[in-house]
């Protein structure tokens, strides 16, 4: 298994889902730096309360203080991976072949057909895909404004390793 491959495929997710991933990521950002800020975890309020008049014991304010702060780091990277999917589906609306390319290069070609934003083809191990290629981020790759019919054969090249990662090739004709 190829590490890049893999990574490419991790990132294809939210380039194929561009439009999705801008309205999921850019409400979200908001509130996952909301929780990560230090007064968001919850009874931090009532702690400050209870170690200033001395009724908590030195070992439960530092639990607390650890579960808040292991809160507070994992709501930090769910909120930077959440920004880096909305730069990902912004780029990828806008047309920059942000993983395109890659499996343009290095993908299996193979003979696919395509019915309305639906693309099925079949990998060299016998196995058929049918999955999504949507209006706003087509999986269309060097011409992106390529005009593809339904039911007509295409040539598709997919990740050996991670077969949902695809392009339809508009440079070629079907094999």
């Amino acid at each position: 298994m190829n590490i890049l491959d893999t990574l490419i495929w991790l990132v294809n997710f939210p380039a194929s889902r561009g439009y999705v991933m801008v309205f999921i990521a850019g409400f979200s950002l908001l509130g996952l730096f909301a929780m990560s800020a230090s007064r968001s975890t919850p009874g931090v309020s009532l702690r400050r309360i209870r170690e200033r008049e001395g009724l908590l014991h030195r070992d439960d304010a530092t639990r607390g203080q650890v579960w808040g702060t292991v809160r507070r780091i994992v709501f930090r990277i769910l909120a930077v991976i959440m920004l880096g999917n909305l730069v990902i589906g912004i780029l990828s609306l806008t047309g920059v072949p942000v993983t395109r390319a890659y499996i343009h290069e290095h993908g299996q070609p193979t003979t696919g057909t395509v019915d309305g934003d639906w693309v099925t083809f079949t990998t060299s191990s016998g196995v058929e895909y049918t999955i999504e290629s949507n209006f706003f981020t087509p999986a269309v790759y060097p011409d992106r404004d390529t005009y593809l019919p339904s039911g007509e054969p295409v040539v598709v090249r997919y990740l050996p390793d991670h077969p949902q990662a695809f392009v339809i090739d508009s440079s070629q004709g079907p094999r």
